[in-house]
């Protein structure tokens, strides 16, 4: 089964700044996933033509179940906090999860922003600026596949890195009770090996993912807990949108070839 984590940046190209749906459409079809999990996914938003942009990636993947879910709702210069549940009414931007195989259950973390007006400081500037925290959200489907259920987890996390350890966590917690095998993907604005000592999961994919063109971090994961391992040495593609690159790997059941449970990052 191959699994792919992709940011998209609403469809955005970091080397032209346009949107542009085909563009969009033919990246999703190469990454060629059974499993795509989708951050900084628009519905319905001026700036990527009033497009849903999960409908799309569904068609051009061939997904069977689809889900999006929202934490903003309005447009950017009118933000407003969702719930994460379907809003189709309104604009909105969220975290998609799509699937060739069937999904049994379907499962919504809501995640608190931080609150208040938050003091950060630019590279290349001075002064502080203010800003306000986004609400996050993380979407869990369990999917039926030949060999039973397999939990997967698709979220992205604030970038203020105290707050990100703790929106994970609360992930992990509401998560417990699914089945596993589990997997968790998504940007999680935590580099290196920081996200499996935070779970205690392992990394099956240890790429670099940001920037794009240069990346120099990883910040884009995918985690495993129980009996999956990755099949292949994963690897990142530059699918000429967004900023990030997309992170694809192929995994399996079962430990590794000696019987042994890997550890972190095998």
């Amino acid at each position: 089964m191959r699994l792919a984590t992709f940011n998209i940046l609403h469809g955005r190209s970091f080397h032209d700044d346009e949107v542009d749906l085909d563009r969009y459409a033919r990246a999703i079809t190469d990454l060629d996933a059974d499993v795509l999990a989708l951050q900084e996914v628009d519905r319905g938003q001026p700036r990527s033509h009033g497009a849903d942009l999960t409908a799309i990636a569904a068609e051009a993947m061939g997904a069977v179940e689809h889900r999006f879910a929202a934490t903003l709702t309005g447009v950017p210069e009118d933000w407003a906090a969702a719930s994460g549940e379907d809003e189709p009414a309104a604009p909105a931007y969220g975290i998609a999860l799509l699937s060739r195989l069937p999904v049994r259950e379907w499962l919504i973390v809501p995640l608190k922003g931080r609150e208040g007006r938050i003091p950060i400081k630019k590279a290349d500037e001075d002064d502080l600026t203010f800003i306000i925290d986004e609400p996050r959200v993380a979407l869990a489907a369990v999917l039926e596949t030949p060999d039973g259920p397999l939990t997967v987890v698709n979220t992205h996390l604030t970038f203020l890195a105290d707050w990100s350890r703790l929106q994970l966590r609360t992930v992990i917690e509401n998560i417990a009770t699914l089945p596993r095998p589990a997997v968790l993907m998504g940007d999680l604005n935590l580099t290196g090996s920081r996200p499996n000592g935070l779970t205690g999961w392992r990394s099956l994919a240890n790429e670099l993912t940001y920037p794009v063109d240069e990346p120099d971090r990883q910040i884009d994961h995918v985690l495993a807990e129980g009996t999956i391992r990755a099949a292949a040495p994963a690897r990142t593609v530059d699918t000429g949108i967004s900023d990030h690159r997309a992170l694809v790997v192929e995994i399996a059941r079962g430990w590794s070839a000696n019987g042994a449970e890997p550890a972190a990052g095998d």
